[in-house]
């Protein structure tokens, strides 16, 4: 069996893999263990209390990180008249109306990481769900993505704005920055993505709401929060 090399060595002597850190010490340790030569993503992964089979245990939302993401999204606005010159005035990559459909459709186009459209356009846009919605990108108005406010949807989305939901196994898995943001900016925008999580805690959702809390980069392994904590911290 090959040696392991200095590097991995000293990342698994950086933490205890059955420990619960607090956020300061996980996300020091996160960049730590943040080995690849490139700038790697640094991602929260969160198992809820909940079921999410469930409509009233559903946990979903959107939020603006401080810092954003350290990645610019390309944006697809579906409308039409005056909302098409905002939102190209507001810095959407792609706007259009029934044509932008029509060539998802046909051409199987998708070089878009959000969709934006107005609700009198979701007639239209329903015609692609089966498309966008196994993507994560079907427009929803719980994400901000289905509105009238063109140009607010675009500049949040551009400034940093992350989506949130529990997929199958009640997870939540969400970007938070770049391992070059530095200990501060992270921290920041976990903070304030935790404060969401937690505070959109369903009525119906009994027992523990955070059943682990992981920060982990790219390449790197998990890093363990505690939970507990941040719901007190949060609260107050």
């Amino acid at each position: 069996m090959p040696k392991r090399g200095k590097k991995y060595q000293d990342s698994v002597k950086l933490f205890d893999k059955s420990k619960q850190y607090d956020v300061d010490e996980a996300i020091e340790l996160v960049i730590q263990t943040s080995k690849a030569k490139f700038d790697e993503t640094i991602e929260l992964s969160a198992k809820l209390g909940v079921d999410s089979r469930h409509a009233d245990q559903q946990v979903r939302g959107a939020i603006v990180l401080p810092h954003g993401t350290g990645k610019s999204k390309t944006v697809l606005v579906i409308a039409k008249g005056d909302k098409i010159a905002e939102a190209e005035a507001a810095g959407a990559d792609f706007v259009g109306g029934e044509e932008m459909v029509t060539r998802i459709q046909q051409e199987g186009w998708m070089d878009f990481d959000v969709v934006v459209a107005t609700p009198d356009m979701m007639g239209v846009v329903g015609k692609i769900g089966r498309i966008l919605g196994p993507k994560g990108l079907m427009p929803n108005p719980k994400s901000g993505t289905v509105t009238f406010e063109v140009e607010n949807a675009v500049k949040e989305i551009k400034a940093g704005k992350v989506e949130y939901r529990v997929d199958k196994q009640n997870i939540v898995h969400v970007p938070i920055g770049k391992a070059s943001f530095g200990p501060e900016k992270l921290k920041e925008n976990f903070m304030v993505l935790m404060g969401a999580i937690i505070k959109a805690k369903p009525a119906a959702a009994k027992g523990r709401y955070l059943r682990s809390v992981v920060l982990s980069s790219t390449m790197g392994p998990g890093i363990k929060v505690n939970g507990a904590k941040l719901v007190e911290a949060v609260d107050k």
